[in-house]
């Protein structure tokens, strides 16, 4: 197993999903990278008050400012590319910016209006915490807003939207170190791109961002060719978690449900209507974010969950 490094240069930098942008890194399946991502809108210096305007990776932000893509040779659509996330570090700021679009859904909230409201976050590594201007101290939760493949389909895509093929910009703080995100393969090559560090989030990432921070990632990338489910799903240390994604939310819900019973029914060897008997028991449904055009949801179980007397 090689331990390969990429940093978040100019020459790694993408904003856009494309099975046509040239890879960066080539590595074989097991090797080890560690990754370095600016924040989500690729500042290139820290801000010096809340909302204040710094050079940007890309001064057009068509996208997320993502590391990649990562080449893994061998993988083949049909495969499922393992991603370990060994260690999360976040960078020693960060922001969070809300009320900056005008819909339906914020105009129900009252903001209809009203100035963008702007949080910068001097983020404490050692102590685990981050804290705002108003002296707000909560604890961090690192995590990557974005671990995805391009979709199969030619051109550049949008980096906004999770997909059921690729994933992407998925969201969900679950996946923390300790956690292995298992990706169908899309494209030949697998074509990894990793960013959007999250210092902290709550489940549904409601006011749109979350504490944006850069972020250096290790992950260990794998192939695997026995996994429990052909969609996406993950294991964490504490857990097993399907995902769905739709811009209805009935249908999200459905898909990361559907993905739980069948995975319960391999487990226990339950017929389906059983699973979900089970299921209203011991499975979590988690509104995994709202900010993406796109609603995800996850289903959470136990590792310990369930026994089997």
């Amino acid at each position: 197993m090689a331990t390969h490094h990429l940093a978040a240069e100019q020459s790694t930098a993408v904003q856009v999903l494309s099975l046509d942008t040239p890879p960066v890194l080539r590595i074989d399946p097991g090797d080890r990278v560690v990754v370095e991502s600016l924040d989500a809108w690729g500042h290139l210096e820290r801000q010096q008050s809340p909302g204040a305007v710094t050079p940007y990776r890309f001064p057009d932000r068509r996208g997320h400012a993502l590391t990649g893509p990562i080449e893994v040779i061998g993988a083949e659509p049909g495969d499922v590319l393992a991603v370990r996330l060994d260690a999360l570090e976040p960078a020693d700021w960060g922001w969070t910016v809300t009320g900056k679009r005008d819909d339906a859904f914020t105009r129900s909230l009252g903001l209809e209006g009203t100035d963008p409201a702007w949080l910068l976050w001097g983020l404490d590594r050692d102590a685990g915490t981050g804290t705002n201007q108003y002296g707000h101290v909560v604890r961090l939760a690192p995590f990557l807003g974005l671990v995805g493949l391009p979709p199969a389909e030619p051109g550049e895509h949008s980096t906004t939207p999770p997909r059921a093929a690729g994933g992407g910009n998925i969201d969900c703080r679950e996946l923390a170190a300790g956690s292995t995100l298992f990706l169908p393969v899309t494209v030949p090559g697998a074509l990894l791109h990793l960013g959007d560090g999250h210092a902290a989030q709550g489940d549904g990432e409601v006011g749109g961002t979350a504490i944006e921070c850069g972020m250096t990632t290790t992950v260990t990338v794998d192939l695997v060719r026995d996994a429990p489910l052909a969609s996406i799903h993950a294991l964490t240390p504490s857990a097993r978690i399907t995902f769905g994604f739709d811009a209805d939310l009935n249908r999200a819900t459905a898909q990361a449900l559907g993905a739980m019973l069948t995975w319960l029914q391999q487990l226990y060897g339950l017929e389906r209507k059983a699973a979900l008997a089970l299921a209203s028991s011991v499975v979590d449904l988690r509104v995994t974010q709202i900010a993406n055009q796109t609603w995800g949801v996850h289903a959470v179980l136990g590792l310990d969950a369930v026994g089997v007397a």
